[in-house]
């Protein structure tokens, strides 16, 4: 009993001992702030390239710094990186032609057109747009009209229907349809001219309805065929299914909104009656197969790139591939059905144990009806992997890729010279840097196309001859290079800047490896420290999580001058840790799964046992331990202060998942199992209310239609009979994010944060200014 005590009062000491004084300031937090995205960004120099695209490949944009901006002019072919014109000369002409003076470094405009012939630019400044000779260096009015977003493509911004924000366009850019009145309907965009498709559909049975009970909208959702004659959609039957209730807070009777939400156990869900509509004849083909759970093979959103997604057309609109997913996504099942009689052929299905995933991010199967071939993703081997099918008879003809690695996303398919181009992550000693690739159809010639240590974003030309690609780490700002289809580098367009912002005191975040709570799993995640650190101190340490299995806490592992508010509470006194715990995606399938039916764990033994290591080389107080996370993240919060009170000290829940049953069907069903075949009852937050120690501050929207807030509020019962003290903040009008509250959510975070865990008074009712910016450079 004695060493107890002993104890209790050498803890009390500690804390007194690490109080920095008896309150923060305004001045503290204004400190703090200045390391919020808003301020560090216009610091940063030459860091993006947007290219604008011209004939041959060619492209232009604005390397911008804080000396100069240049209009850059890059020829692929020629391998030539040049100014798009001479800025002094342009500069002088425009002085003299409004009477105004423009220095070259900072011309009064950042984007232009190029002419056709390549042999003047126009632009517009002073009010009028202007036309400037490449050759002849002399600059006159222009007075063509420039073609506004409202009038390209659709008819002019007069022949915009009703529905034209929820239209989904065809690839001619001739047509659009949309739902009116639970039936889709044909606007040519051309004469405004309006044809009903469909007769039949009817509330909560209607055609190509946008419903995933999480996400809702009002657009049409189809795919559209190649040649603009064909959709692809359905008829979602959601008659009988559960709803969902939101209530406005305001003077008055509030608004009850209701929609469609089913629960995991629920007997009904969302089903797909998939259809083919010829647009000419405007008559609707029936697929000729069961309906299929509203299930895509990557989550409960069926839509992809804004369309119907896990469909796939046949060149000639012919045939038209579709993947159906079982409701507890174990089984998928390949078909292809005849456009014309809607007769459907199976052409394989896949099981899996767990749950199937057809990438990451992305769905990545295709049909290649030319050669009559799937190219299809599987986590068979324990890693995300493509493989050639023959669509005929649904045999394997051989594996694409394979290894230690993951592919993350199909970006291009040559059919011609079949060849595949992907990016994938695994390749770097860093596990979730990602690179893009390409291999044949046949396995053989697997070729790096952006080289550089890091993780890379590339775009492809409008010929796809060349990639422009940027790569970075969380500690090594960007580097931006054009490369050809072979990996070589042609040459490098901007390398970010960040002189001037390390010069106002910034510091990037400190990527570390660590193990997992196994002992042996490789794990990863960045800590920020404050800039100042006073030596032969210890720092309480704030954890920020979001535990997956649908993503990690790190999110990229580019580059960015700032990730959220961890710098600004590391600057208030902390250290703040996110680790990418096991069970998080982008590795293999077995890491993924670590988890699966038991996502109660939320990854914190890994949490733990990272803070205790990395306590080993910065200067941790590991009896000062505070957690915080959003959704996911507050559901993971929540159980972190319940299950390891005597860890955890103060956490910050926002907008927690708390009980997947009362979260909508997909997510729990798809990373649990069905409810009959798993034990929902015991991840349930509110059952272990009773364990709260420290302090627990609760979150939640209260017209959240992504996680209802009665997941909080299940919470809150709980600790109240358990006559447990916390905070509750509520937002009554506010949806998942909280939208123009955010800041005074961050504010309240960070008091909660300093007061309880710093153990001083944070400022009263400090105003978080996120308009108070300095302003981007012009």
């Amino acid at each position: 009993m004695r060493k107890y005590v002993y104890t209790a009062v050498a803890i009390a000491f500690s804390m007194a001992a690490h109080a920095q004084s008896a309150a923060l300031t305004a001045k503290d937090y204004e400190r703090a702030e200045k390391f919020m995205s808003y301020h560090t960004e216009p610091f940063i120099d030459a860091g993006t390239v947007r290219p604008n695209w011209l004939p041959n490949d060619r492209f232009w944009y604005l390397s911008a710094t804080a000396q100069q901006n240049t209009f850059m002019l890059v020829d692929p072919v020629k391998k030539t990186r040049t100014p798009a014109f001479d800025h002094q000369k342009l500069a002088d002409a425009l002085s003299g032609a409004t009477g105004n003076k423009y220095e070259a470094t900072k011309l009064p405009f950042q984007t232009l057109q190029f002419a056709a012939d390549g042999k003047s630019v126009s632009f517009s400044a002073a009010g009028k747009k202007w036309k400037y000779d490449l050759q002849g260096g002399t600059l006159g009015t222009d007075d063509s009209a420039t073609p506004t977003p409202e009038t390209q493509g659709r008819g002019g911004a007069a022949n915009r229907g009703p529905g034209a924000g929820n239209e989904a366009i065809s690839p001619d850019g001739k047509k659009a349809v949309f739902i009116k009145d639970w039936n889709l309907w044909l606007r040519d965009l051309t004469t405004n001219q309006q044809t009903q498709l469909t007769t039949d559909g009817i509330k909560d049975f209607g055609y190509a309805t946008d419903n995933a009970g999480w996400k809702s909208s009002d657009r049409a959702i189809v795919r559209w065929s190649p040649d603009s004659k064909k959709i692809a959609t359905f008829k979602q039957d959601q008659r009988n299914v559960s709803d969902m209730y939101l209530v406005t807070t305001n003077v008055g009777k509030p608004t009850l909104r209701a929609w469609k939400y089913p629960l995991p156990g629920d007997k009904e869900i969302a089903m797909l009656h998939r259809v083919i509509i010829d647009i000419d004849a405007a008559k609707v083909i029936k697929l000729q197969v069961a309906p299929d759970p509203h299930r895509s093979s990557l989550g409960d959103d069926i839509t992809s790139g804004g369309s119907l997604g896990d469909v796939d057309w046949s060149a000639d609109a012919t045939q038209l591939a579709f993947l159906s997913t079982s409701r507890d996504h174990k089984q998928e099942k390949l078909r292809i059905a005849d456009a014309a009689t809607g007769a459907v052929r199976e052409v394989f299905e896949e099981t899996v144990a767990t749950q199937f995933e057809s990438g990451r991010g992305e769905i990545n199967w295709r049909y290649l009806a030319g050669s009559n071939e799937i190219i299809w993703y599987s986590e068979r081997d324990d890693w995300g992997h493509l493989y050639l099918y023959d669509a005929t008879t649904g045999k394997l003809k051989n594996q694409i890729t394979k290894g230690n690695w993951v592919v993350s996303r199909v970006v291009k398919v040559d059919e011609k010279n079949r060849v595949l181009y992907f990016t994938s992550t695994g390749h770097q000693s860093n596990p979730y840097f990602s690179e893009l690739y390409k291999i044949g159809f046949d396995g053989k010639n697997l070729t790096l196309l952006t080289p550089g240590a890091g993780t890379h974003q590339a775009v492809f030309s409008p010929s796809g001859n060349y990639i422009i690609d940027t790569y970075s780490q969380p500690d090594v700002p960007a580097v931006t290079q054009l490369c050809d289809l072979n990996g070589k580098v042609i040459t490098t367009l901007e390398k970010t800047d960040v002189s001037r912002l390390v010069a106002t005191g910034w510091k990037p975040p400190i990527p570390f490896t660590v193990k997992a709570h196994d002992g042996k799993t490789d794990i990863y995640g960045l800590a920020f420290t404050p800039t100042k650190m006073e030596p032969n101190k210890k720092y309480p340490v704030i954890d920020y999580i979001y535990p997956g299995p649908q993503g990690g806490s790190v999110g990229s592992w580019g580059f960015t001058a700032s990730r959220g508010d961890h710098q600004a509470l590391a600057e208030l006194g902390f250290i703040v840790v996110m680790v990418e715990g096991t069970s998080n995606p982008n590795r293999s399938k077995s890491y993924h799964d670590m988890n699966y039916g038991n996502m109660g764990e939320n990854t914190l033994p890994d949490q733990i046992t990272t803070i205790r290591q990395l306590s080993q080389r910065y200067p941790i107080d590991t009896n000062r331990v505070g957690i915080w996370g959003h959704s996911g993240g507050g559901f993971a919060t929540a159980a972190a202060m319940f299950r390891y009170p005597d860890f955890f000290k103060v956490g910050i829940s926002e907008s927690g998942n708390h009980d997947n049953r009362n979260y909508e069907d997909d997510w729990g069903e798809r990373y649990n199992g069905l409810v009959q075949n798993s034990d929902y009852e015991a991840q349930a937050n509110q059952n272990y209310a009773k364990n709260l120690k420290g302090k627990l501050m609760l979150a939640h929207g209260m017209m959240d239609n992504n996680v209802p807030p009665y997941n909080t509020l299940l919470v809150v019962e709980a600790l109240q009979k358990a006559n447990k003290s916390f905070d509750l903040i509520l937002f009554p009008n506010s949806a998942h994010g909280y939208g123009q509250y955010g800041p005074y959510m961050m504010r309240r975070r960070w008091d909660y944060f300093v007061r309880h865990l710093l153990g001083v008074e944070p400022p009263l009712d400090y105003q978080l200014r996120p308009a108070a910016a300095p302003a981007p450079r012009q």
